[in-house]
């Protein structure tokens, strides 16, 4: 195998983590930085109008993304399995097959958002200004139009990490996001175009990033590369399964979103969903790093599990949960001070109401980082472990299924007060949850090291107690 992948079995756990957390979190802030200069330049020179249209555009572009997100993780998943394995031939038809799988995915996703884009909008905007729906209805027929190019990027940058290049994906990745940073300066706040200006500079330069990174695994130059044939349909149906937790995820996620903005229209109007939006932007940028540092070993966790390398996939893990504890920690310092500060970049002059509303919800918000950490980590976990019902479960549970419950508690006492303290209740409640299922993971994964146990595969317990998750 050439020098790549191996690092996962050879680097010891201390000095793998940071070789491939720092790569994957450097490029997970400069994405969340990208994010939040785009919020400021549609905030301060397009309006609240703008801003809102942005925000309720969101769901609509994770459901867009879900189907590709199932296939890269789960395929990613099993790559690094495959890898872990030494079959490197099998692992290299699985990623040929996923990334056709993508681009055949986004190409019908792009063409049903330039045919059903303002049915779309109206139907997750009830009540929103026509001035919103417009600006809405032309970001998503600019996505729309790249569409085929851009999930894929996302996917490949799981692949290049697969094959030990974090390293690579972060460059291009920079790169990309600096090159949309100035498309935006030089369209919005110079030429002074509107929220057209703002969707197809993101949208070149991450189609740009797909190319790149698509010609990275031509002729053999890494551990995978673009070969003839099929993977087994039971290799296709892992794929489904263990991806499943990031299709429904998604999904959840972007429903919630479409019930939160619900709410917000009824208890604060359009101002109420700007205002939700300029906190997603700062939340956007100590998410990222959380999310970054989890989803950047996963390859690693994954390939030990595929070698059998149980107790150094144990000693990975353990690193993981605590760099996400001590970033929650700071996290949610930083929100909490620097947060409503921040808050005043997004907001037009003169636009005092909104300034209000988000930094008050900047505040509440914070709190939840104390506690959001462990959906992220376990279920990241589960993932690379091929566990994919407990993963889906916590995945859903914790952007769904919690949150609905305890916006609909909370909103009639508080107003709009409990759509903020919302996401630290149901933190703590799916939180609880997520532990209790990792428990009962535990003495299974502690048994892992026996020969008997290794056979049967990774983080298998006793025969009476498969299959689960």
């Amino acid at each position: 195998m050439s020098q790549g992948s191996n690092i996962f079995a050879t680097l010891p756990p201390t000095k793998l983590f940071f070789r491939c957390a720092i790569p994957a979190a450097t490029m997970s802030v400069f994405g969340a930085l990208y994010s939040v200069a785009d919020g400021i330049f549609v905030g301060r020179f397009l309006g609240e109008d703008a801003l809102a249209a942005v925000n309720l555009i969101t769901p609509i572009v994770l459901i867009a993304e879900a189907l590709s997100s199932m296939v890269a993780t789960g395929a990613s998943v099993n790559i690094a399995m495959l890898l872990g394995r030494g079959d490197r031939e099998a692992a290299s038809r699985l990623f040929s097959f996923a990334v056709k799988a993508i681009i055949a995915f986004s190409c019908m996703i792009g063409m049903m958002g330039l045919l059903f884009a303002r049915q779309f909008v109206t139907l997750i905007a009830p009540g929103a200004s026509e001035e919103t729906i417009r600006f809405a209805v032309e970001y998503l027929m600019v996505y729309s139009a790249f569409a085929p190019l851009i999930p894929v990027y996302f996917a490949t940058d799981d692949f290049l990490r697969d094959c030990g290049k974090g390293r690579f994906g972060m460059v291009v990745g920079i790169a990309t996001q600096a090159a949309n940073v100035i498309a935006d300066f030089i369209l919005i706040a110079v030429l002074h175009q509107g929220v057209v200006a703002a969707a197809a500079s993101s949208c070149v330069a991450i189609a740009a990033g797909s190319v790149i990174t698509l010609f990275a695994f031509r002729k053999r130059r890494l551990d995978l590369c673009y070969v003839q044939g099929r993977p087994p349909a039971r290799q296709l149906a892992r794929i489904v399964a263990n991806g499943s937790s990031e299709l429904f995820g998604s999904i959840a996620a972007s429903v919630m979103s479409v019930i939160t903005n619900l709410f917000l229209l009824r208890y604060g109007g359009t101002p109420a969903v700007a205002a939700f939006s300029i906190v997603m932007y700062v939340d956007s940028i100590i998410g990222m790093l959380a999310f970054g540092v989890c989803d950047a070993l996963q390859p690693a966790i994954s390939y030990c599990c595929g070698a059998k390398l149980y107790g150094r996939m144990r000693a990975i893990f353990s690193r993981v949960l605590v760099a996400t504890v001590a970033v929650a920690v700071a996290s949610f310092l930083f929100m909490f001070l620097v947060g409503p500060q921040a808050a005043v970049l997004f907001v037009k002059p003169g636009e005092e109401e909104l300034l209000a509303l988000s930094v008050v919800g900047v505040e509440l918000f914070s709190f939840s980082y104390l506690v959001g950490w462990i959906d992220l980590c376990f279920s990241s976990y589960f993932t690379a472990l091929d566990r994919p019902v407990r993963s889906l479960v916590v995945s859903v549970s914790g952007v769904l299924v919690f949150p609905i419950a305890f916006i609909a508690l909370l909103t009639p006492h508080f107003g709009l007060n409990g759509i903020w303290l919302s996401a630290t209740v149901s933190g703590i409640a799916s939180g609880l949850f997520t532990l209790t299922l990792a428990k009962t993971l535990k003495p299974d994964l502690a048994r892992a090291d026996d020969p008997e146990v290794s056979r049967r595969g990774c983080g298998s317990g006793s025969s009476k107690l498969q299959p689960y998750g």
